[in-house]
């Protein structure tokens, strides 16, 4: 057995152009996926005044889509294995294409949560099935370079969604933040229709359903309890609740799931130790990397008072220096392999988030530009390597577990980076309010010395038309004003700190994932081989 027909894959393509065309289309269908989520983000207060709506209510709008993918991601990999990973991702990008016209139509806020719901059905399946198409119709020996561009996609299309979805809600209308993504998902759609040829299915296999409900409990009740913990209180009786439904439904599938011979969740798949590090390495940079793509538009747009637009522009250095890095990095993967790759990139990343921790209310735009464009290149890196050395390990020992790995890996991912955003956010205002307490204290004797200040030069300040209260009182207010915008920065300044910790540790972790060639037994001596060798 040949070393592509051990992962499963041709070692050279029947087409050439349509693989390019191929990897093309499934690129392009992740790229709008990621895109659109990204999109929203921002457009949350534009949502709430136009149907007007209350806060906690159109969160459900990232909720309800987030909710959605969770749950469908781990059935990603049966759908694959059994109708076929062409079919299942054209049915995958028709409900995305068709409910993202559907929420440029809503009439409601109602109306556009559950679109929003639907969508995440199509949406969630994107990314793993996507991944696991590559595995499929991609050369091994070319595996690296095409990940490294299908990572470009779920890297730059969080770093480019504010800055577009700034432009349009400005200039256009929210509409067409979801509209956008009809045309470019039926240009996928053909593509992939044209281009791709079916993978092989399995007509036998059957359903799990015991793991699609005790999969669903577990990440649905585990993502609701991590996107509302900080409005709900992270010690109340219903936060509590679901993440103890989320425990027990793990802890009972993982049970029910490693007793079955073909289970939803392959929970042998983590006695692999280079995929289990892998997805452990790859969720810790996870958790600090949606740590600072939330903690910097807060910093400079609430802290430094720039436009969304503006925000997305000076972080835009940053999502060019990651498109830049990722195929170089999947070319260097193919050579030289995730270590020297993974601990170069982690470590630039580390230290650059680390930087972070300097940032103050009067931070010049062009250092923190400088630092976030070289982090992005610490990412683009790093981030590819993490993810295919694990994926590169289940793939060269059993090529039919490529969807469900795909599926549990990118769970756990999303996972981690919900936990990310709540802990970063939970660090982030509770130091802020510390850091409140701090100056209040500092701005109660700034006021009595005021006062005193006051008496003294009440006529002096009289005798120019102004009132020595109002005078007292506008000048306290500014203190008030700039106390806060520094009790924010500091706030993030440290919360960067902590989102560098999990990066720090992952890089130890990189060495644990180097993957062991397998011997090559020794041929065994013929009468042929030895006259030869005597000849």
């Amino acid at each position: 057995m040949t070393d592509s027909e051990a992962v499963g894959v041709q070692s050279k393509p029947d087409n050439e152009n349509n693989y390019w065309i191929a990897l093309i289309a499934v690129i392009l269908g992740a790229f709008v996926a990621i895109l659109n989520n990204s999109l929203i983000n921002v457009a949350l207060p534009k949502l709430m005044s136009v149907f007007g709506s209350s806060q906690d209510h159109i969160q459900w709008v990232l909720t309800g889509y987030m909710l959605a993918s969770g749950i469908i991601i781990p059935v990603s990999g049966f759908v694959g294995e059994r109708y076929g990973y062409k079919k299942s991702y054209l049915i995958a990008l028709s409900i995305f294409v068709a409910f993202s016209f559907a929420c440029a139509a809503a009439w409601s806020d109602n109306t556009l949560i559950a679109f929003r719901i639907l969508q995440g059905i199509g949406g969630g399946v994107i990314m793993p099935l996507s991944m696991s198409i590559i595995y499929k119709v991609v050369p091994r020996e070319q595996v690296g370079m095409a990940l490294g561009l299908w990572g470009v996609a779920s890297m730059v299309a969080p770093a480019v969604g504010p800055t577009l979805s700034g432009y349009l809600i400005e200039y256009v209308s929210w509409r067409l933040l979801f509209l956008m993504n009809v045309p470019i998902g039926l240009v996928a759609i053909l593509f992939v229709f044209f281009a791709l040829k079916e993978t092989e299915t399995n007509s036998s296999l059957k359903l799990d359903k015991s793991g699609v409900v005790l999969s669903t409990l577990t990440a649905g009740s585990l993502l609701l309890a991590l996107s509302q913990g900080q409005s709900e209180g992270w010690s109340s009786l219903y936060i509590i609740s679901l993440f103890f439904v989320a425990a027990f439904s793990l802890a009972l599938l993982i049970w029910v799931e490693s007793g079955k011979e073909d289970p939803l969740l392959e929970v042998k798949l983590w006695k692999n130790p280079v995929f289990a590090m892998s997805t452990i390495g790859s969720s810790l940079v996870m958790i600090g990397l949606y740590g600072g793509i939330f903690l910097t538009p807060v910093y400079l747009q609430n802290i430094q008072g720039l436009t969304p637009i503006d925000t997305g522009l000076l972080l835009m250095p940053q999502a060019l220096a990651m498109a830049a890095m990722m195929p170089v990095a999947g070319k260097l993967f193919d050579k030289v392999g995730v270590v020297p790759l993974g601990v170069v990139g982690l470590t630039i990343l580390s230290m650059m988030t680390f930087e972070l921790h300097r940032l103050t209310i009067d931070t010049p735009n062009s250092w923190l530009r400088t630092v976030m464009m070289i982090r992005g290149i610490g990412l683009g890196l790093c981030m590819m390597p993490l993810t295919t050395a694990g994926m590169n390990a289940i793939a060269a020992i059993s090529p039919r577990l490529i969807g469900k790995a795909s599926g549990m890996g990118n769970v756990v991912r999303q996972v981690a980076g919900s936990f990310g955003i709540a802990v970063m956010t939970t660090i982030m205002q509770n130091r802020q309010a510390l850091h409140i307490v701090e100056f209040g204290s500092n701005i109660s004797s700034i006021n009595a010395m005021m006062a005193q200040v006051q008496t003294g030069l009440a006529s002096y300040i009289t005798s120019f038309g102004v009132d020595a209260k109002t005078a007292s009182g506008g000048a306290l207010s500014i203190l008030i004003g700039l106390a806060q915008k520094e009790a924010a920065s500091r706030a993030i300044a440290e919360t960067f700190l902590a989102a560098s910790l999990p990066l720090f540790c992952t890089i130890p972790l990189v060495f644990l994932m180097r993957q062991k060639k397998p011997k090559t037994p020794p041929v065994p001596a013929s009468p042929q081989n030895s006259s030869t060798a005597a000849n």
